[in-house]
């Protein structure tokens, strides 16, 4: 009877790594699948989870990862073996130092018996061990459900990150008989009292208290709890390139992003405050500022301690969920009469009128800083940018005032080109009424640029532009202000215009500031289509405005 039992409940052990798939809550699988995944593909067919196909596994992994950064869940994505795993590798880097939630799962030849030797062969669990949380073969159906429940435990808790699994092509097509696993519901553990009691010390105690937003505060509920702690105090607030939007930036005590790691106008704020409360620090981003000994203190709060080294040794750890922390933060402390904000508000003018300057420049080829306004300009609040790596995401990262978190997505942990275009895509699948641009440099958006063809297939309504220097940007912005000549880093581009209508896409040629905005505005207003915009940049005055006019201006700040 037992094993009549059995053979009622028994199935291909791919369809049982699909149920596993659905328990998790799986939406979107991205990928490119190939013959060892063929059995693992019959499965999806007949499941609620969408397959997206893309053109190449990298981009996969980025729409996967940015998935998991808009909903906490960890984003799926499906390679082959070999090549099809090797280029998981920069997409796995980018979701593990991003500390976004991601499954990947890749194909293998049989490992029980195979007739084909090496070929193709690699490693890829081994591959994996420094960059992801967790990495396995699957070496029988019957492990699939535990492992599946494992890996996505391990890639949503905190610190979140990457996972892996492999699924040999005779493992894929054996039969299991084994349960799916039941998802339990995850309780954070609260701060120690005693901790929260000292914080609250600390803080009164000081006299020019500031609050630091960053990367690991851009969590589910931890950004009404942190209005409320800025509301009720009235500390002044700043925040790293990617803790913005966590509290609205056009709050009156937002002083800016910390785009830079010294020298900005910011920094002269940091430098006099006599305490920062660090919400989220994450030693991935660039320091925003550094400790020195018998220098200003510094309270962590955050999941887990702080990672010491030289620039960073916090005098008090609040460990535990961010939001209830600063809950209980909330409920010790009221606004200070003792404390003086002053010089913080005439930094906060300075720094609104510097990032105001070349707004409205009208020169040709345009300005970052005029790009950026126009952008945010035409957006709606809830609007959503997405960024591939270049210097023009130190100009958003100043400049762009994000109101709702996950609305400005940048990567300050890998930096990696590539991720602007896949990255607005899936900030696209998973926010269909919303708005969506993807801000790509020309170097950027070569490294995916086939992705336009998934993004018409797929129907997506979004709107890229393509910043165009004609060149490496960033790395010539370095070359200069290290003094060495202009050498290797200029390139040729194809005609964008033509390049997104042999794709389906709609392509525009910006030829003036005011009709950069005209276009912007239509392809906004545009119900259906990809819309692709070429937009001619003037990087020139990056060295001049982004350090010597201003450690000139901020000394008269003092």
């Amino acid at each position: 009877m037992a094993d009549k039992a059995k053979s009622i409940f028994a199935m291909k052990a791919s369809d049982l790594f699909i149920k596993a798939l659905e328990n998790e809550g799986v939406k979107y699988i991205f990928g490119v699948p190939g013959e060892e995944n063929l059995d693992f593909l019959d499965s999806l067919k007949n499941s609620s989870i969408k397959l997206v196909l893309t053109r190449h596994e990298q981009a996969a992994g980025f729409m996967a990862a940015t998935y998991g950064r808009f909903t906490g869940e960890p984003g799926v994505c499906l390679s082959t073996l070999g090549p099809g795993a090797t280029n998981f590798v920069t997409a796995a880097a980018y979701a593990q130092l991003g500390a976004m939630p991601m499954m990947m799962i890749t194909g293998q030849k049989p490992i029980k018996k195979s007739k084909q030797g090496q070929f193709q062969i690699v490693d890829v669990v081994d591959m994996f061990q420094s960059m992801t949380k967790f990495t396995k073969q699957i070496i029988s159906g019957d492990s699939i459900p535990s492992l599946v429940r494992e890996a996505f435990r391990l890639a949503k808790e905190e610190r979140p990150g990457a996972v892996h699994l492999e699924l040999p092509e005779d493992i894929a097509a054996e039969e299991s008989h084994e349960p799916i696993f039941h998802v339990p519901q995850n309780m954070r553990s609260g701060p120690n009292h005693l901790a929260i009691q000292d914080a609250a010390k600390m803080i009164k105690e000081s006299k020019m208290p500031l609050i630091l937003i960053g990367a690991g505060a851009n969590r589910k509920r931890t950004s009404e709890a942190l209005a409320q702690f800025i509301d009720k105090t009235k500390i002044p607030f700043f925040n790293t390139q990617m803790g913005k939007g966590v509290v609205d930036e056009g709050h009156e005590l937002f002083l800016g992003t910390a785009a830079l790691s010294s020298d900005d106008y910011l920094h002269y704020a940091i430098d006099k405050a006599d305490l920062i409360i660090n919400v989220g620090h994450d030693v991935i981003e660039k320091p925003p500022f550094f400790m020195e000994h018998g220098g200003k203190k510094v309270i962590h709060v955050n999941f887990f301690s702080a990672e010491l080294d030289q620039v960073y040794f916090p005098d008090l750890d609040v460990v535990g969920d961010i939001a209830s922390s600063i809950r209980m933060m909330t409920e010790a402390i009221d606004h200070q009469s003792h404390w003086d904000f002053s010089f913080f508000q005439r930094v906060k003018e300075e720094v609104d009128v510097h990032i105001r300057k070349y707004f409205d420049d009208t020169r040709f080829p345009m300005l970052p800083q005029r790009v950026v306004n126009e952008i945010r300009k035409a957006l709606p609040d809830d609007g959503i940018v997405t960024l591939d790596n270049g210097i023009y995401k130190i100009w958003f990262a100043r400049n762009y005032k994000a109101y709702k978190p996950n609305t400005l997505l940048l990567d300050n942990a890998l930096a990696t080109m590539g991720a602007g275009l896949p990255s607005g895509m899936a900030a696209k699948l998973f926010n269909p009424d919303k708005k969506v641009v993807a801000v790509c440099g020309d170097g950027g958006f070569m490294m995916n640029s086939q992705e336009l063809e998934t993004a018409v297939r797929l129907n997506l309504n979004m709107v890229v532009i393509i910043l165009n220097d004609n060149a490496y940007g960033m790395i010539k912005w370095k070359q200069e202000g290290m003094g060495f000549d202009n050498f290797g880093l200029d390139y040729g581009n194809p005609d964008f215009v033509k390049y997104a209508e042999s794709y389906g896409a709609h392509g525009y040629r910006v030829t003036s500031s005011e009709n950069f905005t005209e276009t912007l505005e239509a392809c906004l207003a545009s119900e259906e289509g990809v819309h692709l915009i070429e937009c001619p940049m003037d990087y020139s005055l990056n060295h001049e405005i982004l350090h010597e006019r201003i450690k000139n201006k901020a000394k008269e700040l003092e």
